[in-house]
């Protein structure tokens, strides 16, 4: 008999199970399609990102103005972004670091995590330059940092990537606390406190759109400092850039600034946790190509966003994005959707890979079970038909005929498919050779005995 079975074999199998037999393939089916529903739901449905928290700025600040456009690019998309207005970059960081913050991802600057290696932090994107700008008062032309020890320096608010990257940047020259009064004021406060005399010098860091520094290029007052050695400052600093203002680039009229400036700047970033899920990384870099790829004052068109590492690592996800472009699905399907489908994809293939053999094994399972019960009665007719034959003295001719009686009855119940028919007759002519046998040795137990 072959051991090949059709669709039909197997379904003739099933249907003559009895019915508590066939209940429980029943439920064993439908415990696999649950598994399989409730993997898609729990895997698939659930996981699709659609929300991030993102750590900017003061309000009114560049970073704050950045988020709102983030906000109305996410939107399209069906992402939700809620801000978390904060004090600047470096309040950023530790809200990175505090696992329990609820921040997935940040505004960041280079120079402010001092030990990087130490962090589960990585660097999605580079978005744009952040000059280093210094705004002193006086009759002297300073173009040296060391010329501002002794005097009084705002270097930014508490918590923010300016104080942070100022002080940094102060300390290689020497200045520091100890021999410079440097005044934690940042922003207008820092402004006013340069127009008051408070204070003799400001540093601010962003872009010439900042209103502050707008005012201060704006102030015949002021002096900008222009840094006589800024290619000492990127050679010794990594996140550390040089940069050039043109004569007149504010503004041609006004011939703002009067002459050339070089300045010195980092590199602002979105950085998040290595585990942010690489669907959103894709979107946020999209979202920062919309936003930050234009010419600027200091970057070129397309410069940005960028993949050069400043002082973060760069995540595999943005880094594979960045070189190969958006999926196939993601080209041509909105977010939601192909985000779906891709994470569909990643978890219904493996539970195929386990489901797909186990319902080809259902059939063997099915013939496995059907035999088995012919094998059981063929097992107990073995071993009657040896106790028949061994047995002497009193003979148990009774108990035999009961054993066989019981056999027999089982062998009719017995709900076999048509490629069993043969093994279920092959029983049952057995069954009545064997009583045949009793009979036998009946009869010559009998004549002996007469």
């Amino acid at each position: 008999m072959s051991s090949e079975s059709s669709p039909a074999d197997d379904a003739d199998e099933l249907s003559s199970l009895p019915g508590r037999h066939r209940l429980r393939l029943a439920l064993l089916a439908l415990a696999l399609i649950a598994a399989l529903v409730w993997g898609v739901y729990e895997f698939v449905v659930t996981t699709v990102p659609r929300h991030i928290v993102l750590a900017s700025g003061p309000e009114g600040g560049v970073y704050h103005r950045y988020a709102r456009r983030y906000k109305e690019l996410l939107a399209r998309d069906g992402v939700t972004l809620d801000e978390r207005i904060t004090a600047g970059a470096d309040e950023n960081l530790k809200l990175l670091l505090d696992p329990k913050s609820g921040v997935d991802v940040a505004f960041m600057q280079g120079g402010v995590a001092p030990n990087v290696e130490d962090s589960d932090l990585v660097m999605l994107a580079s978005l744009y330059y952040e000059p280093l700008w210094i705004f002193y008062t006086g009759t002297e032309t300073i173009s040296r940092i060391p010329r501002l020890r002794g005097r009084r320096i705002a270097v930014g608010a508490p918590g923010s990537g300016t104080r942070k990257f100022a002080e940094s940047v102060l300390s290689m020259s020497g200045i520091a606390s100890d021999n410079t009064t440097l005044r934690s004021l940042g922003g207008k406060d820092a402004q006013q406190a340069l127009a008051n005399g408070d204070v003799d010098a400001v540093v601010f860091v962003g872009g010439p759109e900042s209103a502050v520094i707008h005012d201060a290029l704006w102030n015949a007052d002021l002096k900008l400092m222009s840094f006589a050695r800024a290619d000492a400052y990127v050679r010794r600093v990594p996140y550390i850039a040089k940069l050039t203002l043109p004569e007149g680039t504010i503004d041609l009229g006004g011939n703002i600034p009067p002459q050339e400036v070089i300045l010195i700047g980092t590199t602002a970033m979105l950085v998040a946790r290595d585990a942010f899920p690489a669907a959103l990384v894709n979107l946020l870099m999209d979202t920062a190509r919309d936003v930050h790829s234009g010419k600027g004052y200091f970057e070129a068109a397309g410069e940005f966003p960028g993949i050069t590492p400043v002082d973060f690592p760069v995540s595999e996800a943005a880094e594979r994005h960045k070189r190969f472009g958006p999926s196939f699905l993601h080209r041509y399907l909105p977010f939601w959707v192909a985000t779906f489908l891709e994470r569909l994809i990643i978890v219904v293939v493996p539970l195929l890979v386990i489901l797909i053999p186990l319902i080809n094994l259902l059939p063997q399972v099915l013939r496995w079970r059907v035999r088995s019960r012919i094998f059981r009665l063929y097992g107990e007719l073995k071993l009657l038909e040896r106790d028949v034959a061994a047995r002497t003295g009193a003979l148990p001719v009774e108990r035999w005929h009961a054993d066989l009686d019981r056999i027999e009855r089982e062998a009719e119940q017995l709900k076999t498919p048509a490629s069993y028919a043969s093994e279920a007759y092959t029983l049952r002519e057995h069954i009545g050779l064997v009583r045949r046998a009793v009979m036998a040795k009946d009869g010559a137990g009998n004549a002996s005995a007469g």
